[in-house]
């Protein structure tokens, strides 16, 4: 847990510093859950265990954020495929496959946010089974 505290403690610039620490606490208060520190600056809320049907087996973050430098990249598994009505309300941010992407978090409607993080947590619980963090 103490990688986790000097990640957060050093994320630059100041701007992105306070918000990966709301995030945090969003993402804490949402799941319940503590985070855990990935390879490359995420911070996974929650893990899943998933089987391919090509018999490919593998553990990875339920639900998390990394605060890049340009944006900040929050993480709905295992997609966006059906949450189309709930990102229309969330205001200005680009999407991957499993990545949403915000320039600054006073673009987002944090409500929605955390409704979207709830409906991506439900939606990975009925592909996978969510463990805690």
């Amino acid at each position: 847990m103490s990688d986790v505290k000097d990640f957060l403690a050093n994320v630059e610039p100041i701007r992105r510093h306070r918000e990966a620490a709301q995030l945090d606490a969003m993402f804490r208060e949402i799941t319940g859950w503590a985070p855990v520190l990935y390879k490359g600056g995420m911070l996974g809320y929650g893990r899943y265990d998933y089987t391919y049907t090509s018999g490919r087996t593998g553990s990875w973050l339920a639900t998390g954020f990394a605060p890049r430098k340009a944006k900040l990249s929050i993480y709905i598994m295992p997609g966006y495929a059906d949450f189309d009505a709930i990102l229309a309300r969330l205001g200005k941010h680009t999407k991957g496959k499993s990545c949403l992407y915000l320039n600054k978090l006073e673009d987002a409607d944090m409500d929605v946010l955390a409704e979207l993080i709830r409906a991506g947590l439900r939606d990975l619980a009925s592909h996978w089974p969510v463990h805690a963090t």
